[in-house]
């Protein structure tokens, strides 16, 4: 896939922030026009500025962009020279809007071994127990498609809450279950709420942090998946020696906790800028970045920029309308998406639909949940052990993830997802080949179990290095600004609904065809997701929300909208 464009920047030149005000210019005096505004608002603080202050860049720094020549000397030291800092008002929303994804991971992580006890006491089959684990995946569909919509409707501040409130009552009702029917009901709802975070505090993250730090903070909602992962572990082992009529039912009920701790802390939220800026209210977004930016100039500076893209993505939408972005709701994008998208929005697709799709085709989410019965396949005959076994899995995955999101934004995208790509692929082969020994084999081999645990831990190791977050930061950044909510809601639908495919079909399939037949034909599904990556995912690393679109264009379709550095 040709990804070449005259907006490429040049990738010896990394974007970022404004320096500090002492520091020498971020352009050289050849290229200074690139973006900038009147001189009389320059030098009055706190204006903003409105698209007609934007003025398009000059022939020459044009010729050096399209050309790919570098730099000048002090551009470049002053880029080179200058570290990222984690502004602390955007790690604070970050943080907040992530608590949310914590819902899923405990959800992950409890039902793994509250379906033990659940089995039991209810007296459900194997086939309710795969509808009951992944009833909530294909419910989160229903969540996941409407919270594009609805976030470009109400905001992104307000979703969160909406997907918090609904997995409250979903974990309220799963918690009381007197029957299957009752529990079922309960997760039905409580996936809808999962579909809506998982959506929203990508978005919302990314539409908040600045440029350098993206990375980082936009893979935060799969750490605290991992942390809820950790904590539903926890919650099992602690729990388990409780009576099976009430064990269970604290597991389940304890997920309304991080639930209400969402609801009451969004409230110190700031409202994503670039929402703002769609809905015409630019002096609150300039509020907000300013807050989290270095400096105001450079608030000033991405402000300009957000509105330039969103006047673009308004006009080009509908030329001939006269109505104002306060008047925006999102509508015609998903038309615009299914049926009549231009060819870098066809490549964004593709790019978002097929990371969604491997990253559950993997396989990764079955088997935290059913990972109590791939141990008790491999040998591990006690229940104690089993849900042991499980919380070193969940200090794993949740080591990596941290260790991943740390080093995000230094190593890249690509590198780190297909390194974790590979890896699996190699993990679950293992597993398969230690899940085959054991199935053809008279005894129980300790080399063989032990073979099987470490498989387990590096196959989700892996996946917290590179599949786990990346999806989210890379679902949340490609999509232009009228398309990112919408078109990641599309994007992570596809994700639930492989997911839920996955989980309610794992436990059938294993029986046809062994643990070990499922372990290898994962495996091989990660051969090709590997070579899909490398062929079809470029490096966002160190480019605005802004800018990103211009790596799926082959050429400059639009003259008077040019990206510039943030």
């Amino acid at each position: 896939m040709s990804r070449t464009s005259s907006q490429h920047p040049n990738k010896d030149h990394p974007y970022h922030p404004l320096p500090a005000p002492d520091s020498e210019p971020l352009l050289s005096p050849s290229s200074e026009k690139v973006v900038h505004l009147k001189e009389d608002d320059r030098t009055r603080p706190g204006t903003t500025p409105s698209l007609e202050d934007i003025e398009v860049e000059s022939q020459e720094h044009k010729h050096n962009i399209s050309e790919g020549s570098p730099p000048s000397s002090s551009s470049s030291s002053s880029s080179h020279g200058r570290s990222a800092r984690i502004n602390g008002y955007a790690l604070a929303g970050a943080i907040l809007a992530s608590t949310n994804s914590v819902l899923l991971g405990y959800d992950i992580g409890v039902m793994s071994g509250a379906v033990l006890f659940i089995k039991e006491d209810l007296r459900i089959t194997s086939t309710q127990v795969e509808i009951l684990v992944g009833s909530l995946n294909v419910c989160s569909l229903i969540g996941s498609l409407a919270s594009g919509k609805t976030s470009d409707s109400i905001g992104r501040r307000y979703t969160i809450i909406l997907a918090a409130a609904t997995f409250l009552i979903g974990a309220v009702l799963m918690g009381l279950a007197p029957s299957f029917p009752f529990l079922l009901a309960g997760r039905l709802i409580a996936g809808i709420g999962v579909g809506y975070s998982l959506m929203i505090a990508p978005v919302y993250v990314a539409e908040l942090s600045p440029t350098l730090t993206r990375g980082f903070l936009t893979s935060l909602p799969e750490v605290f998946i991992n942390v809820g992962i950790l904590l539903g572990y926890i919650s099992n082992y602690a729990l388990s020696g409780l009576p099976e009529t009430l064990n269970w039912r604290l597991m389940l009920g304890l997920a309304a906790i991080p639930a209400v701790a969402v609801a009451i802390g969004v409230s110190a939220m700031p409202e994503s800028p670039r929402w703002l800026v769609m809905r015409g209210r630019r002096e609150e977004a300039k509020r907000v970045l300013v807050r989290t930016s270095e400096s105001k100039e450079e608030a000033e500076l991405r402000l300009a920029e957000i509105v330039k893209a969103a006047s673009f993505h308004h006009a080009s939408s509908s030329p001939s309308s006269s109505s104002s972005s306060s008047e925006w709701y999102g509508q015609g994008v998903w038309f615009e998406l299914i049926f009549r998208p231009s060819r870098p929005i066809r490549r964004i697709l593709i790019a978002a639909i097929g990371v969604n799709f491997f990253m559950q085709a993997s396989g990764n989410d079955a088997v935290v949940y059913y990972s109590p019965e791939v141990f008790r396949d491999a040998g591990i005959e006690n229940r104690k052990q089993q849900v042991g076994v499980t919380v070193i899995m969940g200090l794993a995955k949740t080591s990596f993830v941290l260790i991943s999101a740390l080093y995000l934004d230094r190593f890249g995208r690509r590198p780190l997802l297909l390194l974790g790509s590979v890896g699996m692929a190699l993990s679950l082969a293992g597993l398969g080949l230690g899940s085959k020994y054991l199935e053809y084999s008279n005894g129980k081999p300790v080399w063989a179990i032990v073979l099987c645990v470490v498989a387990v831990c590096s196959a989700v190791s892996f996946f917290s290095i590179g599949l786990g977050p990346i999806t989210w930061v890379y679902s949340s950044e490609i999509f232009p600004l009228r398309f990112r909510a919408q078109g990641s809601s599309l994007a992570i639908s596809v994700n639930r609904l492989v997911s839920g495919l996955v989980s309610m079909t794992f436990l059938s399939i294993s029986r046809e065809i062994t643990f070990g037949g499922v372990f290898f034909a994962l495996s091989g599904v990660m051969v090709v997701g590997t070579i899909f990556f490398y062929f079809f995912l470029p490096e966002t690393k160190g480019k605005s929300l802004e800018e990103i679109e211009a790596l799926f264009e082959d050429q400059v379709e639009n003259d008077n909208y040019k990206l510039r550095p943030s």
